[in-house]
């Protein structure tokens, strides 16, 4: 299992002067870490708008440098070289591209002319659109991959249905925190037991990239309601999942607070679609 990382990812030198963040260092880190937690293989991908304008370069967005015999050539033998690779090791997972880069966007890019404004295009760049048949991943997106399970944990055939909740999505490269495997499933307790998993949970809700939330039953059980209100007061994406077909009410699945604070699935092929597009989920944060 392997994936096709753009270059600026592992080393951020190469992008043009200037523009790198430190939230962008952050997602770079992230991305490389998840790869790593799961043994995956990374590849970079060539940089032609590196190799064609070289290393010390001004921000530009206008493509019309890209429109050359020159540079088409560069992008036709580098593209070579991609697929020579994809030959011999098979399909990649998915390409990790930079959002907004000409030539490595995946979602959007920067386009327009010199002397224009720069102006944002859905689509990929340049370089990644002749990629169309890979599934491509944007590395903000892709870096997001720690999920806190919230979930009831009281009796055996919930603990089991968490458990494998839990490595359903493993299997899927997301690093699960579940808090039944951390001492918060035993009846009797004492005071010191209880601050030390009360710190716990909230130390790994405070880390996690998201929240999934199991709420099935007549009502969402109380921790895991909580646990939910904490993580939207934090602007951490919560997706709750219900398989439960009872109704609280004509146009509800579930208590109103929960269902409007979450995003709500039916089904763990519903959970995965709603946790790869975990940005757009982040817009309390």
């Amino acid at each position: 299992m392997y994936v096709l990382v753009s270059p600026c990812i592992l080393n951020p030198e190469l992008r043009a002067r200037g523009i790198t963040r430190k939230e962008d260092l952050d997602w770079y880190f992230r991305a490389v870490e998840r790869c790593r937690r799961f043994n995956i293989e990374i590849i970079p991908l060539p940089c032609p708008e590196f190799l064609f304008f070289g290393p010390d370069r001004e921000p530009f967005s206008d493509t019309e440098r890209f429109e050359t015999p020159e540079f088409a050539r560069l992008a036709d033998d580098l593209e070579k070289g991609i697929r020579d690779i994809i030959a011999k090791q098979g399909p990649p997972l998915c390409i990790i591209g930079v959002d907004s880069s000409p030539c490595c966007g995946i979602t959007t890019h920067y386009t327009g002319a010199a002397g224009t404004r720069p102006e944002r295009k859905e689509g990929r760049g340049v370089f990644l659109s002749r990629f169309l048949d890979i599934p491509a991943r944007e590395v903000s997106d892709f870096s997001c991959y720690r999920i806190y399970l919230a979930a009831p944990l009281f009796s055996s055939a919930e603990k089991e249905y968490n458990s494998r909740l839990a490595r359903f999505l493993e299997d899927h490269l997301f690093d699960v925190f579940l808090p039944q495997e951390a001492g918060d499933d035993i009846p009797h307790r004492d005071q010191e037991a209880h601050r030390r998993i009360y710190a716990r949970n909230l130390e790994e809700l405070e880390e996690a990239d998201m929240v999934v939330a199991v709420i099935d039953g007549a009502d969402a059980d109380s921790g895991t309601a909580w646990e939910m209100g904490y993580a939207c007061c934090r602007g951490i994406p919560v997706i709750a999942i219900r398989t439960d077909f009872r109704m609280a009410g004509p146009d509800e699945h579930v208590n109103l607070m929960l269902e409007q604070s979450a995003h709500l699935v039916r089904s763990t092929d519903e959970l995965l679609d709603a946790l790869k597009d975990v940005r757009a989920r982040k817009s309390r944060r």
